[in-house]
């Protein structure tokens, strides 16, 4: 947009200012949501159990 970064936070302060709010929806990573966090804890404990069946990936090229 050709703005320098001292006009575009200008910009950004005064629209928090005027709104009250961040101007962008923030939203966390999916990938660190409860749900899966728990569903790889689950993985990790099988395998220190022994109780996973590991397989070579079929995007792994191997010699």
């Amino acid at each position: 947009m050709g703005l320098s970064l001292s006009t575009a936070f200008n910009i950004f302060a005064v629209k928090v200012g005027n709104e009250r709010r961040i101007p962008f929806e923030v939203a966390a990573d999916p990938f660190y949501s409860e749900s899966n966090m728990n569903h790889l804890e689950k993985i990790i404990n099988d395998i220190d159990a022994g109780k996973a069946k590991l397989v070579e990936h079929d995007l792994i090229k191997v010699d």
